[in-house]
This record gives structure tokens, C-alpha cells and sequence, in this order.
């Protein structure tokens, strides 16, 4: 499949699959993939603009940090240590850190900048090597993880800075979605070159699967993101109903997903062993 980068440099790149079944490569990937960050709409980085879509974003941000936040209490005490890899400007960093031992990593020296400027008690890194080997009891990537190139290297690391039985959650677009279907070239979760690395459902399973180290504990869906990720695959369709096609077309994938649990993002709820 060609994609286009829809949000930046307009420029064409190629999905395929990997040696694993159901994970997909953005080729080629960029020398210098930082210029393909730079740019005020980043919303990961930039979130003080007081733009429409910046308002809806952080109107449904605020569900979903709550969201994340009770399926960390779920599963691990208050007190615990979390580390939120690529945490951006901070805003699950700020979220959680009244209840947890928290630390930040962000490589971005602006977005930890803001993230600094927010928080009160957590540690913005920007490295994670100086965490204790077997300290943490959980980490988690929210749409982190298909941003990173060297992803058995890090699943390594992040299985040595875990305890024993830590979690490791991983949110990911679904390209099997029905949005992601509906939309397909436009779909915006593609986020070419941005986005290294796609999954779907099986392709994560496939991959944690082959690493002796890890176990799949459960899969949740982040019901929200059809709604974002439509609004936006409308507006790179040109679409001036954007608003109402990206309700109806977000609402439809969440009902199919209903029935398929081919949700439009997914959190992988991963155990070390």
C-alpha cells in the first residue's frame, strides 16, 4: 500500500509486511526522520495553541487519561513505580503522579521542556538507562511504540528495567479497523513516516509470541481514537462534512468493533515473565 504524508511533507512512502505476520513497515524510512516532527501542529509536542482541533483533542484526552490511568490501578498498587515511555508534553505524566512513583521518558527536548514545566512530583528523563534494573513495576508506550525503530532492542531494555510479573502496556493504531478499511490511503493513523512500524491485533500477538521473555495478559480497546483519527482522516480527504462523517464513520467502526474487538486503536496489556 502507498501511503502519503498526508500531515507534513506530502511525500510517498510504502507499507509492507514484515518477516511477522500482521506487522507492517513504513519503507524507506527517513535518514533524518526528526524534520518530519517539526511542525506546531504536532500535537503530541505542541498542545498550548487554543485550536479547535487542539480543544477536541484534549476534551476527549481528558476521558481517555482517566481511562489509562484506572487500568494501571487495576492491575498494580498505589505507590508502584511507572515509567511512560515518549511521554511528549506530559500529560499522563502529570496524570498519575499523585499515585504512583512516576517517571518520564522523552527524547524530544522541547515536548520534556513542556512536560517539566507541568509536573510536580514525577522525573522527565532523558535517559533511561540511569533506572534500576529490575525497579518498575510498570511502562507504558501510548502510541509510542510504533514511532521506534529498534523495538527488539528496546523490548529487551524494558524487560530488564521491569520486576519480575511488570507490565508493559502498549497502545497501537489498528490498521484492520473498519475506519482504518473505510478510510484506507487517507486513513490519518498510518502517520507515515512518523509511524516506523503498523500492527494489527494478530501482528501484536504474532510478536510478543516470539519473545520468550513476555505474555499476552489481555487486550483493551481505546474506543475514543475512531472519533480523532476519522475527524482527521476527513480533513485529508478534503471532506467539508468532516465533523459529521468523522461521528458517523467513528461510530460505525466502534460498533463493528463491538463484534470483531477490531477496535480503531488497541492497548496490549503485556506481562514479563
Amino acid at each position: 500500500m502507498k501511503i502519503k504524508d498526508h500531515f507534513l511533507s506530502q511525500e510517498i512512502f510504502e507499507i509492507i509486511e514484515t518477516d511477522t505476520k500482521g506487522v507492517f513497515k513504513t519503507s524507506p524510512i527517513p535518514s533524518n526522520i526528526s524534520k518530519y516532527y517539526e511542525s506546531e501542529d504536532y500535537i503530541s509536542h505542541h498542545q498550548d495553541s487554543g485550536s479547535l482541533k487542539e480543544k477536541l483533542y484534549k476534551f476527549l484526552q481528558s476521558f481517555n487519561l482517566q481511562y489509562k490511568k484506572n487500568i494501571l490501578l487495576d492491575r498494580i498498587s498505589k505507590g508502584s513505580k511507572v515509567l511512560d515511555y515518549g511521554c511528549g508534553a506530559g500529560e499522563f505524566v502529570k496524570f498519575i503522579e499523585n499515585d504512583f512513583e512516576t517517571f518520564g521518558f522523552e527524547p524530544d527536548a522541547d515536548a520534556r521542556k513542556a512536560a517539566q514545566n507541568k509536573i510536580s512530583k514525577a522525573a522527565i528523563l532523558d535517559n533511561i538507562h540511569s533506572i534500576e534494573d529490575k525497579s518498575l513495576d510498570a511502562i507504558t508506550l501510548w502510541h509510542v511504540f510504533e514511532h521506534i525503530e529498534n523495538q527488539d532492542e528496546m523490548l529487551e531494555i524494558f524487560n530488564r528495567k521491569l520486576k519480575d510479573k511488570g507490565l508493559l502496556i502498549i497502545a497501537v493504531p489498528n490498521p484492520t479497523s473498519y475506519d482504518a478499511k473505510h478510510y484506507k490511503e487517507y486513513w490519518a493513523a498510518y502517520d507515515v513516516p512518523r509511524h516506523i512500524y503498523h500492527f494489527s491485533k494478530k501482528g501484536m500477538e504474532n510478536l510478543i509470541a516470539k519473545k520468550p521473555n513476555w505474555k499476552m495478559r489481555k487486550i483493551k480497546p481505546l474506543i475514543l481514537d475512531s472519533y480523532y483519527i476519522s475527524m482527521l482522516s476527513e480533513k485529508y480527504k478534503k471532506s467539508t462534512l468532516f465533523w459529521l462523517n468523522a461521528t458517523i464513520f467513528g461510530t460505525i467502526s466502534n460498533v463493528k468493533a463491538l463484534f470483531s474487538n477490531e477496535f480503531s486503536s488497541l492497548i496490549y496489556i503485556i506481562e514479563k515473565k
